[in-house]
């Protein structure tokens, strides 16, 4: 599997993140449709098969990333 580059994985994060929120509150086909084109992007990004497997690889990828630049994010966990 290519690894996504970090900042495309966060912007993917984010944009799934944000479309999550707006279905949750305001929930239109419109919004669906964003939603799960964003759960999909997430997943062929992380190579994932659900959201939740999807959000545990791109925890885990950010980690890895982490952990070689030497940055700590220890506390920091993705909305599921």
């Amino acid at each position: 599997m290519i690894l996504p580059a970090e900042k495309e994985l966060r912007a993917v994060l984010a944009r799934f993140e944000h479309a999550r929120i707006e279905h949750d509150v305001r929930p239109t086909g419109h919004t669906s449709r964003v939603l799960e084109d964003a759960t999909y992007t997430l997943c062929v990004m992380t190579g994932a098969r659900t959201v939740e497997q999807a959000l545990d690889a791109a925890e885990a990828l950010l980690e890895r990333n982490a952990d070689r630049t030497g940055v700590s994010r220890q506390g920091e966990t993705l909305a599921a």
